[in-house]
């Protein structure tokens, strides 16, 4: 039978990204996810719940992710979960910790909260770099289009939205 680890997230960074280098000097950063669900209760009550994820990056994804967000931003991350368990020194007790590694992720909302998504390959694995400015982020509650996930760009002829921005692959810094 067929294993299966993935997942996909959107949310805001609780707190600004942590980068750390390894000792063969590959990149890790790590950061806060807080994702939002609302739904109405028994009894009739809309209500809010929240849940908050501890989210880690390799590599290149993990200088970029590093770069250009802080706590707040909006950001779509692909990744699969990944579940450490270690003994407390202080307290001899066993702790665990289950961490979504991100493989692929896309800025929401542009540099200051408005224009492109972009869209970053790549991830523990290493890889070349893939990024490109995306037509759209996904919409909450819907996967992201298969040009989009996979880094393409849109060939949809739809017209752009009055906020966006139009970006050659020689004007992203990255």
């Amino acid at each position: 039978m067929a294993n299966v680890n993935k997942v996909i997230l959107i949310g805001n960074l609780t707190r600004d990204p942590q980068l750390k280098y390894l000792p063969s000097q590959t990149a890790v950063v790590e950061f806060g996810l807080a994702t939002n669900r609302k739904f109405k209760a028994a009894n009739g009550e809309d209500r809010e719940e929240v849940c908050f994820v501890d989210c880690s990056a390799f590599a290149r994804t993990a200088e970029v992710i590093n770069q250009y967000c802080q706590k707040g931003r909006p950001i779509y991350i692909e990744g699969r979960l990944k579940f450490d368990s270690w003994e407390d020194k202080q307290g001899g007790g066993k702790r665990s910790k289950l961490t979504v590694v991100v493989e692929n992720f896309q800025f929401l909302g542009g540099r200051e909260g408005g224009g492109p998504a972009q869209d970053s390959g790549g991830g523990a694995g290493g890889g070349e770099d893939q990024t490109r400015p995306a037509s759209r982020p996904p919409q909450r509650g819907s996967p992201p289009s298969p040009a989009a996930s996979q880094g393409a760009a849109s060939t949809s002829q739809e017209p752009p939205l009055g906020n966006e921005q139009h970006f050659d692959d020689g004007d992203i810094p990255f």
